[in-house]
């Protein structure tokens, strides 16, 4: 078989297949072979019929067009392995010659993955926040700890936020009282995120003895609402001694408490900072990207992202059209949802691909199978298992595909240019152990993922 591609205009190509006329025989013999299987030839055994006899019964042009309707998609796809065609839809064939005798020809036009040419991608700029934990941090990590031991004390002054208002509270609605909605001595931290968010917007400002009215929304209903304000109560910390950290913790001294609070929240900040790396470097890359993905590959991670919502829904039992209801929205409203969101990650698919071939990323073998590897980690299976299946779909090369994209995003991960907000370089050493494991693009774990597109593209 000989294939030649050639390019068209609107990201297409040609392929131009020629199979020999040997074997589109072949291709005619395991068709009759299939007749004779399928068909009760009188006086014959399934599978016995002698192919002469078939022939007279069905026909040499029937059989020779059953064949190539049957081979002619094989040989497409050999000679998209072969070409090394990155096809995004399902072809358009012609038959030019051979449909009634002698070697075969078609033409497959196909759309393709286009190849991205990116500039301004070495280095990325990146903005993080800072993984170093200041004194002011710090110090108000401890407050917040503090305020579990504080005591309230009555002052004579107008609220504020953070003050524990003592209140009765009555409701109503077209002048009857609201069920469940009169407090007495009832206690109101202010800024605390209460259950009526109207008291602490009304409330700040107001002086033991006041009373305050305003309206109120309570389930998409309003009411009318009367607060007696008994008693304003400030939040007095504790000291910072010794005795409060041996009570407040496990530690006996304030020293060790604040080493500790400090170390984790170091390490939940370096955290934070290595995830803001690696989302950041995404979407700096993704803003090179001017030109619109295809359609076609905007559909394909629509479809994805569905079916992923779908199952994420199954799991917990939540039938789609209730989540529709519980969010506000129509079916239509979500799939455009799902489609703003679908862009930028086909842009990122095609950047990160443009990246590996600009800078020349290959994966090696023993990559691919530690690759694979952690594939079958995250599924949950075996790596033969995992390996099996991978051959069985024939997506080996889409797996290669995607690690090469992995790894180009680790290359610009480490290429970036990486400031804190205040404009200062960042040290890297603190995110390599911080960053391992969040890699926003680490294999899902399963083959049938989701990511399998038309026309056998990698």
């Amino acid at each position: 078989m000989k294939a030649q591609i050639a390019p068209l205009e609107g990201n297409k190509v040609k392929l131009s297949v020629e199979v020999e006329e040997t074997e589109v025989e072949q291709a005619i013999d395991e068709t009759f072979a299939k007749f004779s299987r399928e068909l009760r030839v009188p006086g014959f055994r399934p599978g016995k019929a002698p192919r002469r006899v078939l022939e007279a019964r069905i026909g040499r042009p029937k059989a020779r067009h059953e064949a190539l309707e049957q081979h002619i998609p094989f040989w497409y796809g050999r000679a998209v392995r072969d070409k090394s065609v990155d096809a995004i839809t399902e072809p358009e064939i012609e038959v030019t010659a051979g449909e009634d005798s002698g070697p075969v020809a078609f033409d497959a036009v196909v759309e393709v993955r286009p190849r991205l040419k990116l500039t301004g991608y070495d280095p990325l700029k990146v903005t993080v926040p800072s993984p170093l934990v200041t004194e002011e941090e710090l110090s108000r990590q401890i407050d917040r700890l503090r305020g579990n031991f504080a005591s309230l004390e009555p002052v004579e002054r107008e609220a504020r936020a953070g003050d524990s208002i003592v209140i009765d509270m009555t409701a109503t609605r077209d002048g009857q009282a609201v069920a469940g909605m009169s407090y007495t001595d009832y206690s109101v931290e202010l800024g605390a995120g209460n259950d009526l968010p109207e008291l602490d917007e009304h409330l700040p400002g107001a002086r033991a003895g006041q009373t305050v009215d305003f309206d109120a929304d309570l389930g998409g209903t309003p009411v009318q609402v009367q607060v007696v304000v008994k008693q304003v109560q400030e939040k007095v910390l504790p000291e910072i001694t010794d005795e409060w950290a041996s009570e407040a913790s496990e530690f006996s001294t304030v020293d060790e408490l604040r080493q500790d609070i400090e170390t984790r929240m170091s390490e939940m900040k370096k955290m934070q900072t290595a995830m803001s790396l690696r989302n950041g470097t995404l979407d700096a890359l993704v803003a090179l990207v001017d030109e619109d993905p295809p359609t076609v590959l905007v559909d394909v991670e629509v479809q994805r992202s569905a079916e992923e919502l779908g199952r994420r829904l199954d799991a917990q039992g939540v039938r789609l059209e209730r989540y529709l209801e519980a969010t506000g929205r129509t079916l239509e409203e979500l799939i455009a949802e799902l489609r703003t969101q679908a862009i930028p990650s086909v842009k990122a698919d095609l950047a990160l691909r443009a990246v590996a071939d600009e800078v020349g990323i290959e994966p090696s073998e023993a990559e691919l199978e530690a690759f694979m590897e952690r594939m079958a980690v995250g599924a949950g299976v075996s790596p033969a298992v995992l390996r099996e299946q991978v051959e069985r779909a024939g997506r080996r090369l889409a797996v290669r595909s995607d690690l090469k994209k992995s790894k180009a995003f680790d290359w610009l991960v480490e290429h970036a240019e990486v400031t804190d907000e205040e404009g200062n370089g960042v040290d890297r050493a603190l995110l390599v152990r911080a960053g391992q494991g969040l890699d926003p693009l680490s294999p899902a774990g399963g083959v049938d993922d989701g990511s399998d597109e038309p026309g056998g593209a990698e």
